[in-house]
């Protein structure tokens, strides 16, 4: 089985390389960012193990540009940093598992294992309802073909409401499942995102798809009724 390795500390990348080839794997090795993304398109590895701080382009950016380019290997994303929200940007951007280093090489093993028993190549659902689509791998949107310009925050939040379609969610809930734990601010940060969202995905006339429920929050139609 054939492992990409992206890693720059030579330490590292030895321990990997001795570690992983005892183990039946054949190794590739790639030192920064734009050379792991090449060899992860061209040689076609059962897993990648991905570092975060690589030099010309970082992990997060090589594993969104993989996900965007429909390369869906399994990614184990390896980096010295274990902050909650950089595991969170980690597995945000595409990436399947993450681990903080140091860590004990049979737990590495143990999550390559489990990584390569879900099957390769396994794309994310694409996301519908109400004219829009929504890949969230890619973290791109449509309204009837039309590619929507969205940022990241607004597609998390249409993604959140396209999974719960024809259901009434709080703005509670979306604060939790859509902004950083560590945000302290009210539900009206919803709301403006709301009325931003509406414009991009909504045409100049018709009803809305988003529809606001007074007193409970919000409501992506299931696309019968809209």
């Amino acid at each position: 089985m054939r492992v990409l390795v992206v890693e720059d500390e030579q330490a590292m990348v030895e321990a990997l390389t001795w570690g992983l080839e005892a183990e039946g794997y054949v190794v590739d090795v790639a030192t920064n960012g734009e050379d792991g993304l090449w060899k992860a398109v061209e040689t076609s590895p059962a897993v990648i193990i991905l570092d975060v701080m690589l030099p010309v382009l970082d992990g997060y950016q090589v594993c969104r540009r993989l996900r965007a380019q429909g390369v869906w290997t399994p990614v184990l994303m390896l980096t010295a940093m274990d902050d909650d929200l950089d595991m969170a940007e980690g597995l945000d951007t595409g990436a399947d598992d993450y681990l903080a280093k140091p860590f004990a090489y049979p737990v590495l093993l143990a999550r390559l294992r489990a990584l390569t028993r879900r099957g390769l190549g396994v794309r994310p659902a694409v996301l519908t309802a109400a004219g829009l689509t929504l890949d969230p791998a890619a973290r791109t949107a449509s309204r009837d073909g039309v590619p929507l310009d969205l940022t990241s925050r607004e597609v998390s939040v249409l993604q959140h409401l396209m999974l719960h379609k024809g259901q009434v969610v709080s703005k509670t809930e979306l604060l939790e499942h859509c902004w950083d734990p560590a945000y302290e601010g009210g539900p009206a940060v919803v709301e403006v995102l709301i009325h931003r969202l509406r414009r991009k995905i909504d045409p100049p006339e018709g009803r809305p798809a988003i529809q606001t429920m007074r007193g409970e929050g919000y409501r992506l139609g299931d696309g019968h009724e809209i």
